[in-house]
């Protein structure tokens, strides 16, 4: 009924190890959390009483919930539009429209494909969430509720990513435009429900975060108007997607091929073709540009390298960008900024919550464009061009490095411009501001790096796409499930180290098989294991409100001794390739 594409699909995946290795990850993962968090909780006060194992089942859902709404439905996005965009790089999008499939077989296909994945992980993790109403505090309904939601998420995601990724023609267009397309959704979803003062139902209808707490919440099952809200909002989602699909069908042939597909001219055949071919057309003859002296560098600056729709990807980061500046003001002049963000006492301030956000999405898009740096050029058949040349590795990697940072710069800039605005309000003291300037711009050439490393140690653009995008997000996600446990129970933090120690081994293995498992070597290995001890402690120290220094400081030499690990081998694994007097000596090669 989906197509040939999705059969496909279907048939290949449950051939792939790598199936059962995610599926059982996910649920493993979900399972550390849920024994950490309950050891955690033991160490400060055991669970002798009905009503501390019922508190605690309440709780570990709430922090469980949003993080499988929130994993599963960024997988199915950017897998959606990473699927699409590989095929495109590979040419084998055309192909596929040149048979006799039609645009509903192409693009249902390829969404139903894409999202065999998030969707089986859904799934497989509903018996785990099943005993949670074993402990008491959560009921099944409100599990059955929180799998309904967050499913029509991910369809809608994953809607959306196949559209964008037939639209756009480069990889990072694509994944760009779909994470700030969903960003700006819910940012425009909340404003109406906080600034227009709308219905309950109506609210839950529009924003998916409301539709998540509201199925997670006991009043589901009480109040019928938040039964209706969630029951209105998995029929919103189910349209939009509908929409989005409908659009994309209509409009599949043509976008495709774009027009930057050109047709290669037939090669002459005869000296009079011979002779026309190489006769000007135009006296008019472009003046050849200055190369600079490296060449990479000089193309990621003054080129469009990475197309030139890029400017739509600045447009709508700016437009997020004036989305989070117009609530940080809400805030400061309504004086909620200082206010904890949460019902517990030492929950960060309010302020704090929209800048994280808008720091996450630009570390997440840094990386997706330095990933695309290398892949487009592999996708393209131009790296091998480039392995024959006279370039040297610190050319390539310095030059791709920089070129990153450079097309980036407003993904980079606008944040840092947003901690001035904060220190200039007050919100934050100088002190605090600079550190975060520190700390922001070791973390964005961290992940500047972790891309291009990701992009040279898999061949599959789509898998070190996923890579490299999975590292970031397991590091942002980590740190914010580490500070809800430990705020959240309050306990002494000596006494939270031995369970968290599950949690720093468990990161640091799966930090060593992405960054390490293709090119291993003993400083990444130790960067692997190191890192999420360093950020654990980072997190205490700031959590114990001592001296913020101790904690930009921790994070400044871990992150950069990671960046390090990972250039090292860079700059060395072309070494052969790339060196510019492999032709002096044959022996030496």
């Amino acid at each position: 009924m989906l197509g040939p594409v999705f059969n496909r699909e279907a048939l290949v995946v449950p051939k792939r190890p790598k199936t059962y290795l995610s599926r059982g990850v996910y649920v493993l993962v979900l399972f550390l959390l849920l024994c950490t968090g309950y050891l955690v909780l033991d160490g400060s006060r055991s669970l002798l009483t009905t009503s501390d194992s019922a508190r605690f089942g309440g709780w570990m859902f709430a922090l469980l919930s949003p993080l499988q709404f929130l994993v599963l439905s960024s997988l199915a996005a950017v897998g959606a539009a990473s699927s699409v965009a590989q095929e495109k790089d590979r040419r084998t999008l055309l192909l596929l429209l040149m048979t006799r499939l039609s645009g509903f077989e192409v693009v249902v296909g390829k969404l139903t494909a894409s999202l065999l994945g998030p969707l089986s992980m859904l799934v497989c993790a509903l018996p785990l969430f099943l005993v949670l109403p074993l402990l008491g505090g959560v009921s099944p309904a409100q599990v059955l509720s929180v799998f309904v939601v967050t499913a029509a998420t991910i369809v809608f995601a994953g809607s959306v990513g196949t559209v964008v990724g037939l639209w756009r023609e480069k990889t990072f267009q694509a994944i760009a435009l779909t994470v700030l397309l969903l960003l700006m959704y819910m940012a425009i979803a909340e404003m109406i429900a906080v600034i227009g003062r709308v219905p309950e139902t109506i609210a839950l209808a529009l924003s998916p975060p409301r539709a998540l707490l509201a199925a997670a919440s006991p009043l589901a099952s009480l109040s019928s108007e938040t039964a209706i809200g969630i029951s209105y909002f998995v029929g919103v989602s189910v349209c939009m997607s509908i929409a989005t699909l409908l659009f994309g069908v209509m409009k599949v042939r043509i976008w495709n091929p774009s027009r930057d597909v050109r047709l290669k001219a037939p090669e002459p055949e005869t000296s009079e073709e011979l002779r026309e071919y190489s006769e000007p057309a135009t006296w008019k003859v472009r003046q050849a540009r200055q190369v600079w002296k490296n060449p990479i560098l000089w193309r990621e600056i003054m080129t469009w390298a990475y197309g030139r729709k890029v400017v739509v990807i600045r447009v709508a980061f700016v437009a997020l960008f004036l989305l989070v500046t117009g609530a940080l003001y809400f805030q400061i002049e309504s004086g909620v900024a200082m206010e904890p963000a949460g019902r517990i006492g030492r929950a960060l301030p309010a302020a704090t919550l929209p800048l994280a956000a808008l720091g996450v999405i630009s570390l997440v898009l840094v990386n997706a464009l330095a990933v695309n740096a290398v892949t487009g050029e592999r996708d393209g058949l131009a790296l091998d061009l480039l392995l024959v040349t006279d370039l040297s590795p610190s050319e390539f990697v310095f030059g791709k490095l920089l070129g990153v940072l450079y097309v980036a710069k407003e993904m980079i800039l606008l944040p840092l411009a947003l901690i001035v605005y904060l220190a200039a309000n007050g919100v934050m003291t100088v002190e605090n501001a600079t550190y975060i300037f520190v700390g922001a711009i070791t973390l964005y050439v961290f992940v500047s790096m972790l891309g291009i490393h990701s992009a040279l140690n898999y061949v599959a653009g789509r898998t070190a796409t996923l890579a490299s995008l999975g590292t970031v997000f397991f590091l942002c996600v980590g740190i914010a499930i580490c500070m809800t446990i430990m705020v959240s129970f309050r306990g002494a933090f000596q006494l939270q180290l031995a369970p968290f120690l599950v949690m720093i081994l468990g990161g640091g293995a799966a930090l060593f098989a992405s960054l390490g498992w293709r090119n291993p070597s003993s400083a990444i290995f130790a960067a692997s294991f190191l890192l999420p001890l360093i950020t654990f402690y980072a997190i205490t120290q700031f959590l114990l409100q001592t001296d913020h220094l101790f904690v930009v400081f921790s994070l400044v030499v871990g992150y950069g001794f990671t960046t390090a690990a990972m250039m090292i081998p860079a700059l060395s694994e072309f070494d052969v390739s790339l060196d510019r007097d492999r032709g002096a000596g044959g022996d030496s090669a």
